[in-house]
């Protein structure tokens, strides 16, 4: 350290502090007790809907009002029933067993059942998968 002239000491107390207490660290039980006893001001406030499972937008509005009063019997749309026999067929004519065509198709057995009863609802794909693997047109004009 030649050349950067004479070393001195600084003689300033240092004081380390620790970091000051986080918002979640001020709402602790332990935190409230301890500023209890040192006699500093503790603000509490009674939230409206504080302890309870309830959104600030679950009072009844109009919207939902309409919902509710709305008659209609809204499901999904399901297989139509000739599509079912057209599947159950074209499988029984190439002589396969559902898990067998759900092995071709890259699907699981279980789709291939609930689509031959009915319980499916509809997807592209896979009827475009059927149409390939088996070799017929399920959509669409005959």
């Amino acid at each position: 350290m030649a050349g950067v002239g004479p070393l001195t000491q600084d003689w300033e107390p240092v004081v380390i502090r620790k970091k000051a207490p986080t918002a979640a660290a001020k709402k602790d039980e332990k935190a409230v007790n301890a500023a209890r006893r040192v006699g500093a001001d503790i603000e509490t406030i009674k939230k409206s809907n504080a302890g309870t499972n309830k959104a600030a937008s679950s009072g009844t509005s109009l919207n939902t009002r309409k919902l509710d009063d709305e008659t209609e019997n809204l499901a999904h749309e399901r297989v139509p029933s000739e599509l079912k026999k057209a599947i159950m067929q074209a499988r029984m004519d190439k002589k396969l067993t559902q898990s067998q065509l759900a092995q071709m198709m890259n699907e699981k057995p279980q789709v291939i059942q609930e689509y031959e009863s009915g319980k499916a609802i509809p997807n592209q794909q896979i009827l475009t998968k059927l149409e390939r693997v088996l070799g017929v047109k399920l959509r669409g004009k005959k």
